[in-house]
């Protein structure tokens, strides 16, 4: 175990070690967590719509625990594959303006499991340099050559797909939104290099769905772009305030992936209670837009006074508004000093992100008021100045 504990030091010396802290929702006070017994602005959770909470998610949840009981007791393709799986994948499917869905444990598992299952030895996966963990693994053990291009560098892109042009098959994997700098992919230009070297383009709306589109349907549906994806990845454990994640597509592909995925085909299936939860979410995205809206106000709101106070924010419209501070040890020493005013503000190291820009990620909410936003950003303000954080 020597090697085990020198590796610990190594983390712990370069301020890169993890530790588990209990945290809990605060009911009475929503848009809060509770640590160490102090209520908690929650600016760190990526509660993106407000609920995780939502009375009628929970009752969907207990009326169905009821009927159906705890679990589902095995894999899809044996006896798990409750009713409420084909009803949901077939709203789901209605809601993209897809052809059909499927319905996978969590992102991480679609991501890589799809990715293994569509590509192999004699392919060519192209990730951005910024996607998730999930696509990296997955592109690593689907054993195809893995070419990343720099973060939204569709020239270099561009020269990485002539150079595996003659590859078998050709995979462009990007999320719709990266969920620690909180900036777009650039999907008009891939829809455009996909087509022109005859690629399949697979795209992950972890944090763009529930947040853009007329029903949430996502990044990819509000820029008029979703019939030029050809798979389409989202999960329920962010803007839907629950647990879970989907492919959706055409029948084709997903009929393919049900007899190809191995983290579907070897899992016990959800349980039939979140399933049920995941429905009454579904319905509240497409039907709150008030949600949404009051999310664009706030988030545009608290980035703008974040960046006017001097602080190097990242780029973009999303929920999602990165203080950048470079130095890990310096990112812990600001996530602490917030926590003490009373704001839960994690801060993001390497391997997260790259080494040098250690963070502060932090997210809105529409739990979220302006006031409450309003006093955030003076004592984030506050903090950042005792920290010599300010560039003006």
């Amino acid at each position: 175990m020597n090697w085990m504990e020198n590796e610990l030091e190594k983390l712990a010396h370069a301020s890169n070690q993890r530790h588990l802290r209990d945290s809990a929702t605060s009911p009475e006070r929503p848009g809060h967590i509770v640590r160490g017994g102090n209520s908690l602005l929650d600016l760190a959770s990526n509660n993106y719509l407000g609920l995780a909470g939502h009375p009628d998610i929970i009752q969907a949840i207990c009326e169905t625990l009821q009927v159906e009981g705890a679990g589902s007791g095995a894999s899809r393709f044996v006896t798990g594959n409750r009713s409420v799986y084909g009803r949901l994948e077939a709203a789901l499917a209605s809601w993209q303006q897809a052809e059909a869905s499927l319905v996978m444990a969590n992102g991480y598992m679609a991501n890589s499991g799809v990715i293994v299952a569509l590509m192999g030895r004699g392919d060519v996966v192209f990730s951005d340099q910024y996607n998730h963990a999930s696509i990296v693994d997955g592109a690593v053990l689907s054993r195809a050559e893995h070419a990343r291009y720099r973060h939204n560098d569709l020239e270099h892109l561009e020269a990485l797909l002539h150079k595996y042009r003659d590859k078998r098959r050709k995979l462009i994997v990007t999320d719709a939104l990266f969920s620690m700098d909180g900036d777009r992919a650039r999907l008009h230009e891939l829809v455009k290099l996909k087509r022109r070297y005859d690629a399949m383009l697979m795209v992950d709306e972890a944090h763009s769905g529930g947040v853009y589109g007329e029903k949430g349907e996502g990044l990819c549906h509000e820029l008029g772009l979703h019939r030029h994806v050809d798979v389409h990845i989202g999960t329920f454990s962010k803007a839907f305030g629950i647990y879970g994640a989907y492919v959706a597509g055409n029948n084709v592909l997903i009929q393919y992936l049900m007899n190809k995925v191995r983290p579907l085909i070897y899992s016990t299936a959800l349980p039939p209670s979140l399933l049920a939860g995941i429905m009454a979410a579904l319905h509240l995205v497409q039907t709150e837009h008030w949600r949404r809206n009051h999310l664009r106000s706030t988030s545009e709101w608290f980035r703008s006074a974040l960046t006017n106070a001097g602080f190097h924010v990242g780029e973009g419209d999303s929920p999602i508004v990165p203080i950048m501070v470079g130095d890990n040890e310096q990112a812990l020493r600001f996530s602490e000093a917030l926590e003490a005013t009373g704001i839960a503000g994690i801060a993001i190291r390497p391997p997260t992100v790259p080494v040098g820009t250690a963070r502060i990620r932090f997210s809105v909410s529409s739990a979220h008021t302006f006031d409450e936003l309003r006093q955030a950003s003076v004592l984030i303000k506050k903090v950042g100045n005792q920290l010599g954080l300010l560039t003006s």
